[in-house]
């Protein structure tokens, strides 16, 4: 048996031990791999929960809804005000642990009026190394991260999520819109839109993995390079530095480093953490 059949046999037993589960939905890679297999192993005594709210890409609302719909599962969704717990807005390094400490203050009741057992959140053994706070507070409030109990890293995710016939597999990463705020500027729901425009109407030109870095004036692009070449192309340049403008962005700077997920966590010192409770 393959190293990945192993881990995805361990994971269906770590889920199938849960008994039943609320599994903590956005529609990424991760998260869909992790309600898939809820689906698969506890069948009606899972469901999935989404959090929406302003920090949220409309676009991934929608495909949310019609991900959990494909499943088949029942799928809760709740609004999220984490823009107006105190400490948020203002965007400290440790705004993550604000924004899941929200999420879990949601699930763990929707949890218990569903009768469920866990809350499971998409974290796999990857995201143990960089500084996310977060994840401190969701091991403070109890929940469950199967895949990294199952020692499933980001490529084994997408290569699992393929095997199965997922259509998130090559899913490029996704983050709130918070993050693309460096660490200090005041994040506000007028901020969120201009960057979410911006980045929906890239989208639409065709690339793919990005990022529109907000620092006021400047809208700093972060994409792969690979696509680079393409930006520099005169009607493409024009059509993007209108776009950014449209959005309120006096000037549109490409970053030359390329996309990068995490790329503002460089400004912070803190790097590593410990291992979240199973």
């Amino acid at each position: 048996m393959s190293d990945l059949r192993v881990k995805h046999e361990t994971l269906r037993t770590i889920v199938a031990d849960y008994q039943s589960a609320l599994v903590c939905f956005s529609g990424g890679v991760d998260s869909m791999l992790v309600l898939r297999v809820a689906r698969d192993v506890l069948g009606d005594r899972c469901a999935a929960l989404t959090a929406v709210s302003v920090t949220m890409a409309e676009s991934e609302r929608r495909e949310a809804r019609a991900l959990a719909e494909g499943l088949g599962v029942r799928h809760e969704i709740v609004e999220s005000r984490e823009l107006e717990r105190p400490g948020f807005a203002a965007n400290p390094t440790d705004r993550c642990y604000h924004c899941k400490a929200e999420l879990m203050e949601m699930a763990r009741p929707a949890a218990d009026r569903l009768g469920l057992r866990e809350v499971l959140l998409g974290t796999n053994l990857d995201d143990l190394g960089d500084h996310r706070p977060g994840l401190r507070a969701s091991d403070e409030r109890g929940a469950r991260h199967p895949m990294v109990a199952a020692g499933l890293r980001k490529e084994d995710v997408r290569a699992l999520s393929k095997e199965l016939g997922l259509p998130t597999w090559d899913k490029p990463q996704l983050a709130c819109l918070s993050s693309r705020f460096p660490y200090g500027t005041e994040i506000t729901p007028e901020r969120l839109r201009r960057v979410d425009g911006f980045e929906d109407g890239l989208r639409a030109l065709g690339f793919r993995q990005l990022r529109v870095r907000y620092h006021g004036d400047v809208a700093r692009l972060e994409i792969e390079p690979h696509a680079m070449g393409r930006v520099l192309e005169p009607d493409v340049r024009q059509t993007i530095v209108d776009l950014g403008r449209a959005h309120g962005f006096t000037f549109v700077a490409l970053d030359l480093a390329g996309f990068s997920s995490g790329s503002l966590n460089q400004l912070v010192g803190i790097r590593g953490r410990r291992t979240p409770l199973l």
